[in-house]
């Protein structure tokens, strides 16, 4: 298994109508295609202004194939036009459990 994660840092002030516009049209689309949403978490201390989510993968084969198929759906393109427009910066990881982890 592998985790991708996705950390974007939002336009001041925009958190909540991003978070409305993931849950409401991205979140369904994303769930149909990527399927294994660990969690999704928003920033309180620190680096404010951000979302950070995490999705399970099988290894980067599936996470290749599941995002071709989420990245060639209409809908979703849709979806991220309307989004981008209240993020600034995106960051994405991919990383590997280790043998001791709770989530392998």
């Amino acid at each position: 298994m592998i985790v991708e994660e996705r950390v974007y840092t939002l336009h001041v002030g925009k958190m909540n109508a991003y978070l409305q516009l993931y849950e409401s049209q991205g979140l369904p689309i994303a769930l149909e295609e990527l399927g294994n949403l660990i969690g999704y978490f928003k920033s309180e201390i620190g680096h404010l202004n951000q979302v950070v989510h995490l999705w399970g993968f099988e290894d980067l084969n599936d996470r290749t194939q599941r995002r071709a198929k989420l990245g060639g759906r209409e809908d979703w393109r849709n979806y991220a036009s309307q989004s981008g427009t209240y993020i600034q910066q995106q960051e994405t990881r991919i990383l590997i459990p280790t043998s001791f982890s709770p989530i392998r």
